[in-house]
């Protein structure tokens, strides 16, 4: 494995460690900002930096769009383009196709499809996806190509769907090869069906991966559903490699999955929220065009290291919304994605001294009406993304 994964604690099915790549290390549980045209939307690379992210995310089906995966390489690849020396990992693409894409045709070759910008046709075969990703692009970390399957489906469509993936993932591991410092990813299909996802992951194990992903979730399912998936998918993935969720997503929903096994998080809700006036706090989301905060002298969080946080008020932040000023959306973001890490590193914390369970109660009794509200994108996240899903 090009990558070592070392696991420093463990606390019930949780585990904290360090995925070590050769641009540096990522502490796990760990949070990915999403990047997805080579641009955490509203944030320099150095703002997001401070807040204590490790990786980001990028895309595939966008960047290869625009500006196109061989200028990219021309201009030096990926991390030179946007200024990040950290590690990259890219999404394939297929959710994309799947969710944005205009004329949509798959078959055993890969999915042909008409760009949602131009309407221009191309086709993204599973070596062209990680010929993207590894080699023009030069992630750290590539994605097999997968069809997300929609939801609801029968079971013979979840069937059909997630073994389409697994043949996918096959090619896409003999052209990707053994290298020595980049990684590539196999993704569980199989939507909620337990059978489909014992199945996926089976056969993804035999291909042999450097990491699994778990996909097809958040896209309507539910918190509890959710929730169901990972009791059966999570313990069917090696222990000894990194599981990342795609797509997810808010804070419990990200406490939840830790509690069952995953190790890695990105989406584009930190700052789809924050350009929103939606900023999330210990206390839970609040809206800071409410009102209420027109004369709170109070910042977001004092305690926090994040300027944003803890320098602007309220009061001030809610004026710029009010006003339609582009650096109340700068700021929330901000704020929003040194939340997510600050999370993420007390989640860190809390399974490495032992106090997991108990944290993790507080915040489900915190943050409880969270769980009444249904997860799903808008066209804006899909745009951004692809959604909120992988």
């Amino acid at each position: 494995m090009p990558f070592p994964f070392e696991i420093h604690a463990v606390s019930g099915a949780s585990r904290t460690g360090v995925l070590k790549t050769s641009r540096g290390d990522i502490q796990t549980p760990a949070f990915m900002p999403v990047g997805t045209a080579a641009t955490v939307k509203a944030m320099t690379t150095s703002m997001v930096a401070q807040t204590g992210a490790d990786i980001l995310l990028g895309n595939t089906y966008h960047l290869m769009l625009r500006p196109g995966a061989e200028r990219v390489k021309r201009l030096g690849g990926l991390h030179r383009f946007m200024n990040w020396e950290k590690p990259i990992l890219t999404d394939s693409g297929g959710f994309q196709v799947w969710s944005l894409s205009k004329l949509r045709k798959l078959s055993e070759e890969g999915a042909t499809f008409q760009s949602h910008i131009d309407g221009s046709k191309h086709m993204l075969t599973p070596e062209r996806s990680i010929a993207i990703q590894a080699d023009l692009l030069g992630a750290d970390i590539s994605m097999q190509l997968d069809e997300c399957t929609v939801f609801p489906c029968t079971h013979a469509e979840a069937k059909a769907s997630m073994e389409l993936s697994i043949r996918w993932g096959r090619r896409c591991k003999e052209f990707f090869g053994v290298r020595d410092a980049q990684a590539l990813f196999g993704i569980v299909q199989g939507s909620v069906y337990p059978d489909l996802r014992r199945t996926s992951a089976a056969a993804l194990i035999d291909v042999g991966f450097d990491g699994y992903a778990i996909g097809g979730l958040a896209v309507g399912e539910g918190h509890a559903a959710m929730n169901e998936t990972l009791d059966i998918t999570v313990p069917e993935l090696p222990f000894d490699r990194p599981r990342y969720l795609m797509g997810v997503g808010k804070p419990i929903d990200i406490i939840e999955a830790v509690a069952r096994g995953v190790d890695m998080f990105d989406c584009v809700l930190p700052t789809r929220a924050g350009r929103h006036g939606q900023a999330w706090t210990w206390e839970g989301p609040l809206n800071i065009k409410n009102a209420k905060f027109a004369e709170d002298l109070a910042p977001l969080d004092p305690t926090s290291p994040c300027s944003a946080s803890a320098d602007y008020s309220r009061a001030y932040l809610h004026h710029l919304f009010k006003a339609g000023e582009i650096l109340g959306q700068v700021l929330l973001s901000w704020h929003n994605i040194a939340f997510y890490q600050a999370l993420m590193a007390r989640i860190r914390a809390s399974i490495a001294d032992g106090t997991f369970g108990s944290m993790r109660a507080e915040l489900n009794e915190r943050w409880a009406d969270q769980r009444a509200h249904q997860r799903g994108g808008t066209a804006e996240d899909s745009v951004e993304r692809g959604s909120l899903a992988g």
